[in-house]
């Protein structure tokens, strides 16, 4: 099981992904947590280190946990993403390992991993995303 926290950020209809140097599919921005910190601690540092803004903690509001098969790993490898939503301060650029930021629609879940797309087929359903 891979336990991963992520960042929800969905306007206009289009949800913010990245993608990594090296890998051939969009990701929602997040990652894994160091040891001893909260979700939303790990939510505000891996967001600051791959996008260069700061989540406003005060609006971070938990939307839901997804898991599916971890991409890229054998079979039966699961990552679960705890998913919250927050305003942030600054201006959206990539950062660290981050190649590419990108606004994507329902359309493009093929281009997202297993989890992502679980969460891109949630936000259609509930009409956030287009």
């Amino acid at each position: 099981m891979i336990d991963k926290v992520a960042w929800v950020r969905v306007e206009n209809g289009r949800i913010l992904s990245t993608r990594s140097r090296g890998k051939d599919v969009y990701y929602i921005p997040g990652g894994k947590r160091e040891s001893g910190e909260s979700d939303v601690q790990t939510l505000l540092r891996e967001v600051e280190e791959e996008l260069a803004v700061s989540i406003l903690p005060a609006t971070v509001a938990f939307l839901g946990t997804y898991e599916a098969q971890a991409h890229g790993h054998p079979d039966g490898v699961v990552v679960r993403m705890s998913c919250y939503t927050g305003d942030y301060r600054g201006d959206l650029a990539a950062d660290s390992e981050i190649e590419e930021v990108v606004w994507l629609s329902h359309a493009d879940r093929g281009r997202v991993s297993p989890v992502d797309q679980v969460i891109f087929d949630d936000l259609n359903a509930s009409g956030l995303l287009m």
